[in-house]
């Protein structure tokens, strides 16, 4: 009975594309007996599967996984709704005397599930509408560079392509006067609302590019385009949230004959490494991460051998 009362670890891991958190989450999740909660913003979607690199049917069924295939492809998905959703799995897995192992990039999804969500001013259609339209006319560049101005803290943060974060920065800033940074820092406490062990792994720059490579290389083998072309195929189509994941967008300019197959597997690689650089950005902004460096030969089995043995996990 004292056993079973035990409080279950709570481990989250967090490192940029391609870094290996699927794999070391399934590693320990399998050791440790525990249960699985992507922090991923894309993989929440059905049949988006192989551009989002979703653990495979086989580790599905060996390990539970949260927060994977939730919603429709066609659907838009909340930084809001996702805590809601992982807060409801957290809840199901320790009580049914789990660890959660939680793994993802999702910088925005990982801060939320850590501290809670952000409440600012309510969404305002019409000026949300003006400056998506604002962008198509001018450039989303334009737009980031205007959010530079009035919010140089978050323009640093988001990349330059990501329209919804750039809108949703200058929407509070018209709504409200006041940069979303000053919001946002003013609700972070630097408390977690748990007690979790935080876990960044990081590569060698080089070896991480040359493992985005392989990865943009094998989604293109196992069939992106032919994935890509089903989903715009169906009747309510891709929401431009879907539409706009890295791997999609370009193979969707692609399918609409605006670049050459391999300028679209090229540009996806430009790409991911420049989401890369701006979560290892992010991953610094968070307090009590445990860095752990990962050797380019180095598999899941060994460094969940480190990683249990500087916890103590499983003893």
């Amino acid at each position: 009975m004292k056993e079973m009362s035990m409080v279950q670890p709570m481990v989250l891991l967090m490192g940029c594309t391609a870094s290996g958190k699927g794999k070391l989450a399934f590693e320990l999740a399998r050791r440790l007996g525990g249960e699985i909660l992507s922090i991923d913003s894309m993989k929440v979607y059905r049949r988006m599967d192989i551009g989002t690199a979703k653990p495979s049917p086989a580790n599905r069924l060996a390990v539970k996984h949260h927060l994977i295939d939730v919603v429709e492809p066609s659907e838009s998905f909340s930084l809001g709704r996702y805590v809601e959703l992982a807060d409801q799995a957290v809840r199901q897995i320790q009580q049914a005397g789990r660890p959660v192992i939680a793994a993802g990039g999702t910088a925005m999804y990982i801060r939320g599930l850590l501290e809670g969500v952000f409440d600012g001013p309510p969404a305002d259609l019409e000026l949300r509408e003006r400056l998506k339209q604002q962008a198509e006319s001018e450039s989303l560049e334009s737009l980031h560079q205007r959010l530079a101005r009035v919010d140089a803290v978050t323009a640093q943060r988001v990349h330059p392509n990501d329209m919804k974060r750039i809108v949703r920065a200058l929407e509070v800033y018209e709504l409200t006067g006041q940069p979303i940074s000053s919001f946002q820092q003013q609700f972070r406490s630097g408390k977690y609302r748990h007690d979790w062990k935080l876990i960044y792994l990081y590569r060698d720059k080089e070896e991480g590019n040359h493992r985005i490579n392989q990865l943009v290389r094998r989604m293109i083998e196992e069939g992106l385009v032919e994935e890509v072309k089903g989903l715009l195929a169906e009747p309510a189509g891709l929401s431009p949230q879907a539409a706009q994941a890295v791997g999609y967008a370009e193979i969707i300019e692609h399918l609409h004959r605006r670049l050459k197959l391999e300028e679209a597997i090229e540009q996806i690689k430009i790409n991911t490494r420049r989401f890369a650089k701006s979560q290892r950005t992010w991953f610094r902004s968070f307090v009590g991460v445990n860095r752990f460096e990962v050797g380019a030969e180095e598999d899941a089995v060994s460094l969940a051998d480190r990683i249990m043995l500087h916890f103590h996990l499983g003893q």
